[in-house]
């Protein structure tokens, strides 16, 4: 353990871990390659080898200064071993990152963010991991949990199966087995969004490497950790409504439409469709244009969304040839209660809450007797509301 973690093992406690020799193998690689000038930077000590330019053929000693401390000089490849052992926490903690996890870019900066890396000593993590640290990103929940020898585990399932033993679960260690995991919800329909808040749960991938875990957590929500990170470095590349729009060709052409007169307006209907927190779990970056916001909400998932996706694009397609049509004034009756009925069978078909609503539950506006009551009251045998036709000049 570092020299400058004793004050913090007082306060945490930190589990006992074992130096792997793979580990120790990897700071006798890191040193072979550098100067003596340019030591190895664990948290709380350096390591440095002392051998010099005219040194060749002598066996390598080794340097380790403590912050704080008097350094230890002319350790053998033993010695330093013994040191290091001694430091294991915070060597381990360098090795998972440095070598197992590797790149500097969004794998890395993820697998960081779940133990807060960043922010907290490597005593209070390994602490805290000994425990299981969790995290949210969407709808998974990822639990970080570290062994007697350092290295990262992790449990990859659906926040509704948080406390369910592993066993009761469907269990997969191939990441890749998550995209058969995503491509329909509970009820078996068809996910065009992954990032829809319908993921189903039921399954785990209970015991993954750091390099796994990324894996599954892309491959159920793609591109997410890498927009995040993104946005983290500043880099997000953000394309509005607009920008998106005139990239449009072929039958999605007839969007750019929207760029004209009202069209402000009918984006806003669009992202309020389309975009919620209860619809997507992205929160929406883009904005009708650089120098104009839309007057919606855009949500408070964790990633970003940096431009309208494929879905809001063929949904608004449809929604530009209906905006088309000129309004019309239809004439019938309807009671108060008939008229608040359909409202809120409206309501619950939005919010997809219409499998929530029980068959024997009558007091529910929107329940399925109630609303096949009203059609047989209300509607002809054409199917016309009030025996009105919907285009009347289509009958002459």
């Amino acid at each position: 353990m570092s020299d400058s973690a004793a004050t913090d093992d007082t306060a945490h406690t930190v589990p006992d871990i074992d130096l792997p020799s793979e580990a120790f193998d990897a700071v006798l690689d890191a040193l072979a390659d550098r100067s003596s000038d340019e030591p190895v930077r664990f948290e709380g000590f350096t390591v440095a080898s002392d051998a010099g330019p005219d040194d060749a053929g002598a066996a390598t000693e080794y340097r380790l200064d403590p912050a704080g401390s008097d350094p230890h000089t002319g350790l053998s490849e033993r010695e330093l071993h013994a040191a290091l052992a001694d430091r294991a926490p915070a060597v381990t903690d360098w090795y998972v990152f440095e070598r197992v996890v590797g790149e500097f870019g969004p794998r890395r900066a993820f697998l960081r963010w779940i133990e807060d890396a960043d922010g907290q000593t490597v005593a209070a993590r390994y602490a805290a991991l000994a425990e299981g640290v969790e995290r949210a990103w969407g709808e998974l929940r990822i639990t970080a949990s570290v062994t007697d020898r350092g290295e990262r585990r992790y449990d990859v399932r659906h926040a509704d199966d948080v406390g369910v033993p592993a066993a009761e679960l469907d269990a997969y260690d191939d990441p890749l087995d998550a995209r058969e995991l995503v491509k329909t919800d509970a009820s078996g329909r068809y996910r065009p969004l992954k990032t829809a808040p319908t993921l189903p749960g039921g399954w785990v991938f209970p015991d993954l490497g750091p390099r796994d875990a990324y894996e599954a957590v892309e491959t159920i929500y793609p591109a997410t950790v890498a927009n995040w990170h993104r946005e983290r470095e500043g880099d997000l590349d953000v394309s509005h409504w607009r920008e998106t729009m005139q990239r449009q060709s072929g039958i999605y052409g007839v969007v750019k439409t929207w760029d004209r007169g009202e069209g402000y307006e009918h984006v806003n209907w669009v992202a309020e469709a389309c975009c919620d927190d209860s619809q997507c779990l992205k929160r929406r970056e883009w904005e009708y244009d650089d120098e104009t916001d839309l007057d919606v909400d855009g949500g408070d998932g964790v990633f970003p969304c940096r431009e309208p996706c494929s879905l809001v694009v063929s949904a608004a397609r449809k929604w530009t040839r209906l905006e088309s049509e000129q309004p019309r004034t239809y004439e019938f009756e309807l009671t108060p209660s008939e008229k608040a009925q359909i409202e809120a069978i409206i309501d619950a078909v939005a919010d997809g809450r219409t499998d929530e609503i029980r068959e024997a539950d009558v007091k529910d506006d929107a329940n399925r007797y109630r609303a096949r009551f009203l059609r047989a009251k209300r509607f002809d045998d054409t199917g016309a509301l009030g025996g009105v036709a919907t285009d009347p000049d289509a009958e002459e």
